[in-house]
């Protein structure tokens, strides 16, 4: 998934980072759970994890690979409907993803509001066509108590994971693209995920992180916070409408969700980003913390230094990696490459 500070072409370079220097432990706090990638990379080394956003499109995410423990056979589901699919040896999720993919078009509110026929490019008429009635289904299979809880969020996931695919967008929904991209305008096709599993109870959260320092007790406190003044909510608006599909008040040429406040991360701006770090610093329970930041990045690498410094011993570890296509502009849009930096804080 296209999201801006995505770990996942980088999170087995910073496992490796962690066993060089003898970072271990049994259990991990994802902090900014996002496309939850690291989490789930964790999930598969059987970490017992944490994970919590502020985003409820990540919550989802993080339902369907973190919380659920199990491959699920949608056994209610498959009874009372006629499944055709493609092949003999189709697991349940598949059946039902092909079903999806069959179901008659439907007008909803990503079609009236994200498509031509709402005045927007977000999605082409037919895709936005075919993600109303994908969302509307889910949606009557949880109210008819045909699908758990589970089943619920993994079926979202599905959706959630596939409609960036074919998103006129450069990378953020904060602006449509005013041609369309050639991968906008191919017919969606409903992506079945994987199930992760490990041995482990695995807890999620859809909340602030910092309001869970008392409570969560880890082996390591992994953060990832954004690096810029630009909030996650607005940038994300559509990937939040169609997870939570609860018809918001829009506003503006590019349909924002009209209220997100509850979504603002204060580690947007470099003062009060500084005071929460402190606060998880000081007064999270774990062993070691790992702070993953970029040499951009609103936070000074000389203040967050000297804040962990007089907490323990920290360590800085940087290289090397591709920069985000969203993020290139400003001074900075002829740089291809950034540091990705490493603080790690022992108590």
């Amino acid at each position: 998934m296209r999201f801006i500070g995505n770990k996942e072409n980088l999170v087995e370079k910073i496992y490796q980072k962690m066993i060089e220097r003898n970072i271990s432990g049994n259990s991990f706090f994802d902090f900014f759970a996002g496309t939850t990638n690291v989490g789930r990379f964790f999930k598969k080394k059987n970490f017992q994890v944490f994970s919590s956003d502020l985003l409820y499109f990540s919550y989802v995410l993080q339902k369907a690979y973190i919380a659920n423990n199990q491959e699920l056979n949608f056994e209610e589901l498959l009874k009372g409907i006629d499944f055709k699919t493609q092949s003999l040896f189709s697991t349940p999720l598949q059946k039902i993803v092909d079903f999806l993919n069959q179901i008659p078009d439907k007008q909803g509110f990503i079609y009236e509001n994200y498509t031509p026929a709402g005045n927007r490019m977000y999605y082409s008429e037919e895709n936005g066509l075919r993600i109303d009635a994908i969302r509307l289904q889910i949606e009557d299979w949880k109210n008819t108590d045909l699908i758990t809880e589970n089943e619920y969020f993994v079926l979202l996931a599905c959706l959630i994971e596939t409609v960036p695919f074919y998103a006129n967008v450069a990378g953020i929904y904060a602006a449509f693209q005013k041609k369309w991209d050639p991968r906008a305008v191919k017919k969606l096709i409903l992506r079945p995920i994987e199930f992760v599993v490990n041995d482990k109870e695995n807890f999620v959260c859809n909340v602030d992180s910092v309001s869970l320092i008392n409570t969560v007790e880890t082996d390591i406190f992994y953060l990832d916070p954004p690096y810029n003044q630009r909030q996650y909510a607005p940038n994300y608006h559509l990937m939040e409408t169609i997870a939570k599909y609860d018809n918001p008040e829009i506003k503006g040429i590019t349909g924002l969700r009209a209220n997100y406040e509850n979504e603002k991360s204060k580690f947007c701006n470099a003062t009060t980003a500084l005071q929460e770090l402190k606060k998880v610093a000081e007064k999270g329970k774990y062993k070691t913390l790992i702070l993953s930041y970029n040499n951009e990045g609103i936070m000074p690498e000389t203040e967050i230094l000297l804040l962990f410094g007089k907490i323990g011993t920290v360590e800085l570890v940087e290289f090397d990696y591709l920069r985000f296509k969203s993020n290139n502009n400003g001074e900075s849009k002829n740089k291809k490459h950034i540091k990705e930096q490493l603080y790690i804080l022992r108590k």
